[in-house]
């Protein structure tokens, strides 16, 4: 049985550059790159103020979704960058949205 995409393609029009890292640091201490990739996705603002005592500072955070398994050569997305309108951005949290059968239907990716 084929499922539907979630996210279909024809949504996924916000140009991304995409860095994603596996587990483990090279000789220099840097993390190892898995994948980097310049796509398009669905692209989902959102932002929320921190108060202190002295101040407040608005902290900007997105989510980024992905027609199908972005990176499949990992079992999950861990870290890395982005860069979306210019501003690179860390991912905070990937997930792939599977289906029944196993597959992946979606990858989303949380960032701050």
């Amino acid at each position: 049985m084929k499922y539907p995409p979630l996210v279909p393609k024809a949504l996924c029009k916000t140009p991304i550059w995409v860095t994603i890292y596996q587990e483990g640091i090279d000789e220099d201490g840097a993390p190892l790159q898995a994948i980097t990739l310049d796509t398009c996705c669905n692209w989902q603002d959102s932002a929320k103020i921190i108060r202190t005592d002295e101040t407040h500072s608005v902290q900007l955070s997105g989510v980024a979704l992905f027609y199908g398994d972005l990176c499949p050569e990992l079992a999950a997305i861990a870290s890395g960058t982005v860069i979306v309108f210019g501003e690179p951005r860390t991912i905070f949290r990937g997930s792939k949205a599977r289906n029944p059968d196993g597959t992946v239907n979606y990858t989303r990716l949380e960032l701050i």
